[in-house]
């Protein structure tokens, strides 16, 4: 119940990275600052590279509250990608330093919590709260893809953050499938389950 003349405090939701083979899923949680609006807010996915980048920073700073939290790649293996989902979606939520009094989550899925929650189909166009949370879990899980292309540079990860275009599964094939990888993954499955040459030695 919110308290007469008291503005309730809407969390929005979102992920990223449900669909990439390899590397964590990646969510966050926003409570935006009504006071402190911030112009731009969209789907991360329709906004450019450098839109995101200009925003995310005016988000952690004007927001009441923000959070990003992942499940790992094991937890996908292990949990299938939507239930690890909604795990990094439940601890992004919990990891806030304020209680919102309702969530809103993009998607047709809530995960399970102790705070109201609403599922919105295209959330992340509507809600400007889901929006900025849209904003933060891709702008953090693209640059675990450009640290992790540091270390693999052979696999293109800056590029294609990580999902399966043919550039990336010809990279796979050549050059191995690493720890970082969703095993559960079809692709990943199939190259594991009829590994080319370099599968008879060690990775390159």
């Amino acid at each position: 119940m919110v308290d007469a003349g008291r503005i309730a405090l809407i969390c929005g939701v979102d992920e990223a990275g449900r669909g990439p083979l390899c590397g964590a899923v990646v969510a966050a949680a926003v409570i935006l600052d009504p006071a402190r609006p911030i112009a731009g807010l969209a789907d991360s996915k329709k906004l450019s590279e450098r839109a995101r980048d200009r925003l995310a920073p005016l988000i952690r700073e004007r927001a009441l509250a923000w959070a990003v939290a992942e499940a790992s790649v094991e937890e996908i293996d292990r949990l299938n990608i939507l239930h690890a989902t909604m795990l990094a979606m439940k601890r992004a939520v919990e990891a806030l330093s304020v209680k919102a009094d309702e969530v809103l989550v993009d998607g047709n899925r809530c995960p399970a919590l102790s705070i109201p929650a609403r599922a919105i189909v295209k959330g992340d166009s509507l809600e400007p709260s889901i929006s900025a949370a849209s904003i933060l879990a891709k702008t953090v899980r693209d640059e675990q893809m450009r640290a992790l292309d540091v270390l693999f540079p052979q696999y293109g990860l800056a590029v294609h953050k990580g999902y399966p275009t043919a550039a990336h599964l010809a990279a796979i094939h050549k050059h191995g499938v690493q720890d970082f990888y969703r095993r559960s993954f079809g692709p990943v499955r199939r190259i594991l389950e009829n590994p080319p040459l370099w599968a008879e030695g060690d990775n390159p």
